[in-house]
């Protein structure tokens, strides 16, 4: 149902397609993950309870996030962590991405908008981004 994108035993990202479908609600991540992914599904007529979440002091130690295709199109790079690319992945419309480890680029294929979920609280950018020299792959 999704592509999973592994290097050396570790999972990198997981592709989620526009055009994957569920007859119930599936979440796709690992429980155990600090970042929770799925996809709810529900017939017509269902209700759910008003409810809220219970409050749990959680450490996290990752930061994972999620991209969600409005429009456009975009070309996500995964690298491993020593720079060397290790896969392209195009999202068109509806496709979503969760980047799991790793160091990622994009490059704007397509004037794109798209939805992107991550853990905060957001530090300020001096303490967000860490730019990493890629490696050229031999062809």
């Amino acid at each position: 149902m999704i592509q999973s994108i592994e290097y050396n035993g570790i999972r990198y990202a997981e592709v989620l397609r526009a055009d994957v479908r569920v007859e119930h609600t599936t979440f796709f991540s690992p429980a155990e993950s600090s970042f929770q992914f799925g996809l709810l599904a529900h017939k017509a007529g269902f209700v759910e309870p008003p409810h809220y979440h219970k409050p749990f002091k959680r450490e996290i130690a990752d930061l994972q996030q999620m991209f969600v295709v409005q429009r456009g199109e975009v070309v996500v790079e995964l690298y491993a962590d020593d720079g060397t690319m290790l896969e392209e992945i195009t999202l068109r419309t509806g496709d979503g991405i969760v980047l799991i480890h790793g160091v990622h680029a994009i490059r704007v294929t397509e004037d794109m908008q798209c939805i992107s979920v991550k853990q905060g609280p957001y530090l300020g950018m001096e303490n967000d981004k860490v730019f990493v020299e890629a490696k050229k792959t031999e062809n």
